[in-house]
């Protein structure tokens, strides 16, 4: 293939191939049913078609059109199963592949940043990519002093490729949102747009990397490559081996898919907690097994800064949710935006609505799913059930923003590795004010309706005072970090 297409004409013309291209895919299939094919086999061919055509044109696009395309492969636990088989394998392929950039380009981008005599830093470059992304490809090498290395190489013109599809990716989605029951697609697109600067400064992103790997460096359970050097457009970090995350889904073992759904999950809020930087690209092609068994993490050009910490306010209300104490979950969300002043809600509608979410918080250990995700989906699209209404009044800061992006698409993930968690213990070890002991102490499932009144209120007016106190913590709680 060539270069990174930029001009917006070029990638505009290549973007509207995707509806055009279903259209007339299915015509086609129509023809064919009524010349007397069965309907279900016309269908399958359809689907596989335009399946490798989505993974063709974003891949090749690369840019937001592929980051595009990474999004929805998340997402692909919530398919309907009888269109998931054609999409899957294809959505997926997005998640650590893509064509390649020719070697000349990358050599071109080396001599840039590095001086023509850019081959010196290295004992020796393999010009194959070992993977591609949305914005740049990796290159295995060895770095001067032995250490084998991750080149990351961005793409020439990825700025002006990402701006321009946010502009015309929107031909997409229309095909897209069809796909994918109860997925938004608009505050992804959002979300991800408000990203573009951060994702492209390179420089920017091998800091972020460097503090996650002085937080988790000889972690027994967790491996974060530390970078070498780096420019704005190539980032030299020392070479992680492991099983990606994505095999590890095709064809792992239980025990395999338990230890690597916990510690996904737990990466995910140890983070904050650590290193004060959340992960915000979630998908599968980011995470190893290494050899020795840790959880490898890799990309770190997406974060969400949280120099203090995940807020709090998600811990108690989640307790509060838990708890099933409605009035107290409501004025939470009211004080943190989630409800505008002008909205009223009533409390008990809302935990309604919000019940299937807290389901894995419920039980010592939750095996997540496909089932399972297909039915949260079902759960907040219906509108024939009485609390869909709820969430048309659901208001979502911006400061939430990305790290509800995260959550959803960490949710898509783990129902994709169909691990067992002991959540409440990921949760109790760190998510701050989350008040495990009174969780467990109250041991209504439902929200209360058979525990003793008097005692629920009695552990509700502690944990009160417990969040009031400002400690932070609940009395006998370890601090995460």
């Amino acid at each position: 293939m060539s270069d990174l297409p930029r001009w917006a004409v070029t990638r505009t013309a290549k973007l509207a191939t995707l509806p055009l291209g279903f259209a007339g895919r299915t015509a086609i299939g129509l023809g064919k049913r009524v010349g007397g094919r069965p309907a279900e086999v016309v269908a399958a061919e359809v689907q596989a078609r335009t399946a490798e055509q989505l993974f063709r044109v974003l891949g090749e696009l690369k840019g937001g059109a592929m980051k595009f395309g990474q999004a929805l492969s998340i997402f692909e636990a919530a398919l309907p199963e009888e269109l998931a088989g054609p999409y899957r394998a294809t959505l997926t392929k997005l998640q650590d592949a893509a064509p390649p950039m020719p070697a000349a380009t990358v050599h071109k981008v080396l001599a840039d940043e590095f001086g023509p005599q850019w081959r010196r830093s290295f004992r020796s470059f393999d010009d194959r990519p070992a993977a591609a992304a949305s914005i740049g490809q990796v290159h295995r090498g060895v770095w001067k002093d032995g250490r084998p290395v991750a080149v990351k190489v961005q793409y020439p013109g990825a700025g002006e490729a990402l701006i321009s599809d946010f502009t015309q990716v929107a031909r997409v989605a229309r095909v897209a949102a069809g796909w994918i029951p109860g997925l938004d697609i608009k505050p992804v697109l959002e979300e991800l747009k408000a990203r573009i600067v951060e994702e492209l400064d390179y420089g920017l992103e091998a800091q972020t990397q460097a503090t996650f790997a002085a937080a988790f460096r000889a972690d027994p359970a967790f491996a974060v490559p530390d970078v070498v050097t780096s420019t704005p457009h190539v980032i030299v970090s020392e070479w992680l081996d492991g099983l990606p995350l994505s095999r590890l889904i095709a064809s792992g073992s239980k025990q395999e898919r338990d230890l690597a759904a916990r510690r996904y999950m737990e990466f995910l809020l140890a983070g904050p907690a650590r290193a004060g930087l959340l992960h915000a690209d979630p998908h599968p092609g980011n995470f190893r097994i290494t050899d020795d068994g840790r959880f490898g993490v890799l990309d770190y050009g997406a974060v969400k800064r949280l120099p203090e910490g995940m807020p709090p306010e998600i811990g108690e209300l989640l307790t509060l949710a838990l708890l099933g104490d409605a009035d107290g979950v409501v004025a939470g969300l009211r004080e943190q935006g989630f409800i505008k002043a002008s909205i009223q809600v009533d409390g008990e509608g809302l935990l309604d609505y919000l019940s299937p979410f807290l389901e894995p918080a419920r039980h010592e250990t939750w095996t997540f799913s496909r089932d399972w995700m297909r039915a949260l989906f079902a759960h907040v699209n219906d509108p024939r059930r009485p609390q869909w209404s709820v969430g048309l009044k659901l208001n979502l800061p911006p400061e939430y923003l990305l790290i509800h992006r995260v959550w959803i698409g960490g949710i898509g993930v783990l129902c994709q590795i169909e691990g067992e968690v002991p959540v409440l213990d990921v949760l109790a070890d760190w998510l701050p004010n989350f008040y495990v002991e009174s969780v467990e102490e109250a041991d209504v499932p439902d929200g209360g309706d058979d525990a003793d009144e008097t005692d629920l209120d009695d552990r509700e007016a502690d944990l009160d005072d417990t969040f009031d106190s400002g400690s932070g913590q609940p009395p006998e709680a370890a601090s995460p970090a």
